[in-house]
């Protein structure tokens, strides 16, 4: 539905209570400066000059999702990060700390004990460490301050955006929707946007809401699509791929270059020349002779792999000899290299 979505959240903040462990005040000044700051605002002056050595003490990142229809007084849960150079935010405590959203305004506050999935010890200059120690949750750690307006209640069509543009299935749900609320209700915009016309009231709204997003529809074949990826070297292939009948042969070409170092002297009692390091290189090709295979035409998956496997291919060699077919007419598929 555009428009109920959920919203991002961030907001700076600092965990105190730890262990020795949080930010050097020497390579993160921020915190102190953080610390100063928030002391200033409790009513505590400190002395100009004042040099303060915090090791309880760290910067944090905190993230949050604001859910939609999110109303004040609502609990959400944080994400908090460490910014500087602490060690651990394990047992440690985040004060209260606003939540902005993209147009600055605060959405939640958050604050709460840190839970840290990791734990760790060091002495004598070894360390043991499990898991992530620089990063925690709070669980129900914000309160939602304020909502965010939701255009659930306002005009009379909502429009529907489908997760992939398809135009099928953007028919199908307009047919499943008109099918149970009535001709005209549901109209297809393009292949992803559906609107649809609300009913008056607000109630009204969400039992007719309830209604359609348990429709049942019947999902069209997907288009046939085979997804490379020539880094992994990975090979995906949907239920649609078919194959036509072809013949493949693919064979490996590998060329290695060998270099020696040789050392060069002049003769005893000379006088003249010098020692020189030269090196020798040795290149030496070698061509593996791929024996031609016949394939023939698959109209499922399932064939399509046996006759992918029957070549005893790698995955890299997969990834030239699709193009090569699909080049060829006898593959029937989309190719996509990510």
């Amino acid at each position: 539905m555009q428009g109920v979505r959920p919203n991002q959240l961030t907001g700076y903040g600092l965990v105190v209570g730890l262990d020795g462990t949080g930010d050097q005040s020497t390579q993160a000044p921020f915190t102190t400066q953080s610390i100063i700051a928030m002391l200033q605002q409790m009513g505590v002056s400190l002395p100009s000059g004042t040099q303060m050595q915090l090791r309880n003490v760290a910067a944090v990142m905190v993230t949050a999702e604001l859910p939609a229809f999110a109303q004040p007084g609502q609990r959400i849960d944080v994400n908090v990060s460490s910014v500087a150079n602490a060690k651990s935010l394990r047992g440690g405590t985040l004060i209260a700390t606003p939540l902005k959203g993209t147009d600055g305004a605060i959405y939640a506050l958050a604050q709460g004990n840190l839970i840290v999935g990791g734990a760790g010890a060091a002495a004598g200059g070894s360390s043991v460490q499990i898991n992530h120690l620089l990063a925690g949750r709070v669980p129900q750690g914000a309160t939602v301050e304020r909502a965010v307006p939701s255009p659930l209640q306002q005009g009379d069509w909502l429009q529907l955006d489908l997760n992939a543009s398809d135009f099928a299935t953007a028919r199908e749900v307009t047919r499943a929707i008109n099918a149970a609320k009535g001709d005209g209700t549901a109209q297809a915009l393009d292949g992803r946007v559906v609107r649809v016309r609300m009913p008056a009231g607000a109630d009204e709204r969400v039992s007719f809401l309830a209604d359609i997003e348990n429709l049942a529809i019947a999902l069209p074949r997907p288009a046939a699509k085979i997804v490379l990826n020539a880094r992994t070297g990975s090979v995906v292939m949907n239920e649609a791929v078919t194959l036509g009948a072809c013949a493949v042969a693919h064979g490996s070409l590998s060329v290695t270059i060998s270099s020696t170092p040789v050392i060069s002297q002049p003769a005893p009692f000379s006088g003249q020349g010098r020692t020189v390091v030269a090196e020798q290189a040795d290149i030496s090709v070698t061509a593996q002779s791929g024996s031609l295979m016949q394939m023939k035409a698959s109209a499922d998956l399932g064939e399509v792999v046996k006759a992918l496997n029957a070549m005893g291919a790698t995955p890299q060699a997969l990834l030239a000899i699709l193009q090569a077919m699909k080049s060829a007419g006898a593959l029937n598929a989309e190719i996509e290299v990510i």
